[in-house]
């Protein structure tokens, strides 16, 4: 049986490719579809490329620069989201699922852009390994949400008043801007028992403007296990 993940933790190339094939499979000529961001989604586009220059005519509508430009490179049409009346199929990867396909995205920066998009398709695939794959959202302790950077201060204690304590995200010892100019806050959470309630909670506290859930949008995940793909079926909630 292949790893579903690297030594790091991370999704196997094994397991990448095969994920982009299953989506590859729901993409028809002339559809415009949503690029997702990070490692799955690279496969995607990797994928989405060669069938591109193989001759498929997609749009694409990138929920990052980095996929923009990767994109461009692969020679994949891109299209802006205000210059398209629907996206057919969002392709994107996820940090958590829970069995009710609900979503914690965001830890590759591109949240607010990436929920545009898959609110905006008809149809929202995500691709992820089995590790990702969680009882209740929260379970690997990190929420992410974007604010604006003047009010990142005031949003980081109105979260530690919520009990969310939050740090700003930071690479090479500084803040790390979104795509949009934004700044992250990564809330340590342990479980979280009424995400819809959180989240209208969080998106209320003037400053912020999107969190990492991704709540009743997923219509397809597909989960790579090892040794195949299967498409999670969502339980029913109690």
């Amino acid at each position: 049986m292949l790893s579903a993940v690297d030594d790091h933790g991370r999704l196997s190339e094994d397991g990448a490719a095969a994920l982009a094939a299953e989506a590859l499979a729901l993409v028809r000529s002339g559809e415009v579809v949503g690029l997702g961001t990070g490692q799955a989604a690279t496969a995607f586009v990797r994928g989405l490329g060669q069938r591109a220059a193989a001759g498929l005519d997609v749009r694409g509508v990138a929920t990052s620069e980095a996929t923009a430009e990767l994109a461009r490179r692969l020679g994949i049409k891109l299209v802006a989201l205000d210059d398209t009346a629907v996206i057919d199929v969002a392709v994107d990867g996820a940090d958590e699922v829970d069995p009710q396909a609900n979503l914690i995205k965001g830890y590759g920066g591109a949240l607010l852009r990436e929920k545009v998009v898959a609110a905006a398709a008809r149809r929202f695939v995500v691709l992820v390994g089995a590790e990702k794959l969680v009882p209740i959202l929260g379970a690997r302790g990190r929420l992410p949400v974007e604010v604006i950077p003047f009010a990142a201060g005031f949003c980081r204690r109105r979260l530690e008043a919520l009990g969310c304590a939050a740090d700003v995200r930071r690479s090479e010892g500084q803040p790390v801007a979104t795509d949009n100019g934004n700044l992250l806050l990564d809330c340590r959470v342990r479980e979280i028992p009424d995400p819809a309630r959180l989240d209208a909670t969080l998106r209320a506290i003037p400053g912020v403007v999107a969190t990492g859930l991704f709540l009743g949008m997923t219509a397809t995940v597909l989960v790579w296990d090892g040794d195949r793909c299967r498409a999670l079926r969502p339980a029913t909630p109690n």
